[in-house]
């Protein structure tokens, strides 16, 4: 063979390369047959020197060349090359596979017959050029404790309120050959901090017409944090409650939930959908103290041993984005809290202006004595003015 492995779509033709040699006497009428997958098609066929060697088509999966009729001598070997057409390859199989049978007129001892046949093959290696597509539903959502519990969903004997998200993802194969089997890689953030609680449970996942995911289910979907901060902390936290949390999962040292999606063969400009369903459990999101806190899922396609990547292709990667908002309203305790330390600080203010006006000497000025000696001087006016006229 001229080619021990065939890139579909990118080699055209494919030569078999043949010696047949004769070791004992004069063998007369041989010939070579050769059988062939008829998906390649045979062209024509090229002798090293003219020794009367000549091929006829048979059927479209099987060649008859005969070798030096009548007689191929003895001690001898002939060179010869067969040319085939692979443009028209599906991929179907893994191999492309060639039988060859030589066969005499004359009389062979059977323990010689076993170099008579020989199967030679050539491993296909599919090109392809793949690309993934997908959305996610909804792109953002508001949780806290005012938020209506009805807008989530609660599952039977448990208190958390999870939000329902939906994945779909299409892995395309836009060619130039068939693609054998890919697997899809998705990756979602699953923990708030590096050792917290995971936040997401897989409810299904289905993969359109061929494939399947690895099924993944968390033992503990309603985990509620116990809040181990006193009040004023939980306080603090409510009016420094700001910013924006990213949790991507191609930053070093982030846990993530990992889904790997098998899917079968896809032939040129045929695409795969796969359905991912979960839960997130908000009841972990009230427990962080960001307002905005962004989930960046990533999906990547990883094609068969048997395919290869076209240089400068579609890219396999996605990245999509959706974001938890915080309603930036405290729960019922904390409202409370904060109108007894309001009034408590209120109060503390009050007292602290009485005692600097009372220091300042506000409350021990003579009110009394100051109103008799202004009546004095009034009296003491008039009868200037009574003097003065009687004069």
């Amino acid at each position: 063979m001229s080619n021990r492995t065939l890139r579909m779509n990118g080699v055209k033709n494919v030569s078999l390369n043949l010696t047949i040699s004769n070791a004992g006497d004069d063998a007369y009428d041989t010939n070579i047959f050769l059988n062939f997958s008829r998906e390649v098609h045979y062209i024509n066929f090229w002798q090293k020197e003219e020794k009367g060697i000549s091929c006829e088509l048979v059927e479209l999966d099987f060649l008859k060349c005969s070798v030096g009729f009548p007689f191929m001598r003895t001690q001898t070997k002939y060179h010869l090359a067969m040319l085939f057409d692979t443009s028209h390859l599906s991929g179907e199989n893994d191999t492309l596979k060639f039988f060859v049978t030589t066969r005499s007129a004359n009389p062979e001892h059977d323990s010689t017959l076993h170099n008579n046949f020989l199967e030679l093959s050539i491993p296909l290696v599919h090109e392809v050029d793949t690309t993934i597509t997908g959305v996610v539903a909804p792109t953002s959502f508001v949780y806290g404790n005012s938020v209506e519990a009805s807008r989530f969903v609660q599952l039977e004997d448990m208190e958390c309120n999870f939000q329902p998200l939906n994945f779909t993802f299409q892995v395309i194969n836009n060619g130039p050959s068939r693609l054998p089997g890919s697997i899809l890689d998705i990756r979602i953030p699953n923990h708030l901090a590096s050792n917290g609680a995971d936040m997401f449970n897989i409810i299904d996942m289905q993969v359109d017409g061929r494939g399947n995911c690895t099924p993944h289910r968390n033992p503990t979907p309603c985990t509620i944090p116990q809040d181990r901060e006193n009040i004023f902390h939980t306080i603090f936290a409510f009016f420094t409650k700001s910013g924006r949390k990213v949790l991507d999962c191609d930053r070093p040292g982030r846990v993530c939930l990992t889904i790997s999606c098998f899917l079968g063969p896809q032939a040129k400009e045929e695409a795969l959908s796969i359905d991912v369903r979960i839960l997130l459990n908000t009841e972990i999101l009230k427990r962080d103290s960001s307002s905005v806190v962004q989930f960046v899922t990533r999906g990547n396609v990883r094609v068969d041993s048997r395919a290869i990547e076209v240089p400068n292709g579609l890219t396999e990667d996605i990245a999509l984005l959706f974001e938890a908002l915080h309603s930036q309203e405290p729960r019922g305790y904390v409202v409370g809290w904060i109108i007894a330390i309001s009034l408590l600080v209120g109060i503390l203010i009050f007292l602290l202006l009485a005692v600097l006006l009372w220091k300042m000497g506000f409350f021990r000025r003579h009110y009394k004595e100051i109103i008799e000696a202004e009546k004095n001087r009034k009296d003491s006016d008039e009868s200037w003015d009574w003097v003065e006229k009687s004069q």
